[in-house]
């Protein structure tokens, strides 16, 4: 992974900024720009190089991580130490990102003589296009999440509550080699499956009941994120509606995605099918969002959004429909971004399965 070529492609961007150097704060860009992993450090970057930041826990793991980079192992504040490595470089206007950064902080850098220059999401934006080994990693996460599936759902029966298969699915994943897992995963039974975050509970599997599982994991850093919704037994007629408008709402966001397309373009493919078929109010949120070293990050596919896909970005396209006190159906794919099209990432089918 050429983290050099990624910080020369920020200092091509910094040229246009006025700064000679970018602080970065939020550890996911860290990471990016030069691998170090651990649950402190920050980077000061230059066209030259830079510098990394972190503390006495971390020395031995950032050497290992950043061998390309001179590091600043430090204790206490973090203004005074950037200060230092600002002067060591020969700067002292310095771009930061202004959502990582707190007013605390800003103010001590303000304080220590840094002239500061805020900026608006000019690392993520870079994020959005994965290179081969990141798709490669997505695409390991998300192997390890469809072999969790295939593994843990035929043994589903009747009386396992929502918190059980939950930690059926997490424990699975790890024992495949999930590095953590992407996010809490929800499981969601009968009525519960009407709420898009569901947090599981002690509610038992019985018959006739919908099954909704939206999960994932980490390998290096990077997520995976995959929902599909099950039946125990023969569902109700309207819950067998529900999952065929929303599988074929979710077929044509698939068929929507390509580079140069805007998230609200892929977003109304979907939503259109749905509002045709009834359920337009029964679909409250985005269709997806860009997954990658953060399980919700840029481009975003919603109603109205102006993010335009790019090549290489990897997005999720989940459309739900989410019927009160009867159930509810969400089908979500990762997609990469190819130039007539995307590719789909995960390969559990998304045929109604009835076990």
């Amino acid at each position: 992974m050429d983290h050099a070529l990624r910080r020369s492609r920020l200092t091509d961007e910094l040229l246009g900024l006025g700064p000679k150097a970018f602080l970065v704060t939020h550890l996911p860009n860290v990471r990016y720009l030069t691998g170090f992993s651990g649950s402190n450090g920050q980077a000061v970057i230059t066209a030259d190089g830079g510098l990394l930041l972190t503390d006495g826990r971390y020395a031995e793991q950032s050497r290992r991580e950043v061998p390309d980079l001179r590091h600043v192992v430090y204790s206490g504040d973090l203004a005074p130490v950037v200060a230092k490595a600002c002067a060591e470089l020969g700067v002292q206007s310095v771009a930061f990102e202004a959502a990582a950064v707190s007013h605390k902080l800003f103010g001590e850098l303000s304080a220590v003589g840094l002239e500061l220059v805020a900026t608006d999401g000019v690392i993520e934006r870079l994020r959005w296009s994965k290179d081969p080994e990141e798709v490669e990693h997505l695409r390991e996460a998300q192997g390890i999440a469809d072999a969790a599936f295939h593994t843990v759902v035929p043994g589903l029966a009747v009386g396992i509550n929502e918190r059980e298969l939950a930690l059926a699915l997490d424990t699975e994943m790890r024992r495949k080699g999930a590095d953590g897992l992407a996010f809490d995963s929800i499981v969601a039974f009968g009525e519960n499956a009407a709420e898009p975050h569901h947090q599981p509970t002690a509610r038992p599997l019985g018959r006739g009941d919908v099954v909704k599982l939206d999960f994932g994991c980490v390998v290096s850093g990077y997520h995976s994120d995959m929902t599909r919704t099950v039946a125990i037994g023969e569902p109700s007629g309207e819950l067998r509606e529900v999952y065929e408008v929303v599988r074929r709402a979710q077929q044509t966001g698939v068929d929507a995605v390509r580079a140069g397309a805007t998230g609200a373009e892929v977003d109304k493919a979907s939503r259109d099918l749905i509002a045709a078929a009834g359920y337009g109010s029964q679909f409250p949120h985005g269709l997806g969002h860009g997954v990658g070293l953060e399980i919700h990050e840029g481009p975003s596919l919603r109603a109205g959004g102006t993010d335009v896909l790019p090549l290489g970005a990897v997005v999720t396209v989940e459309p739900g429909i989410y019927l009160e006190g009867r159930g509810g159906v969400r089908i979500e794919d990762m997609v990469e971004v190819t130039l007539d099209g995307c590719r789909v990432i995960p390969t559990v089918s998304k045929d109604l399965i009835i076990l």
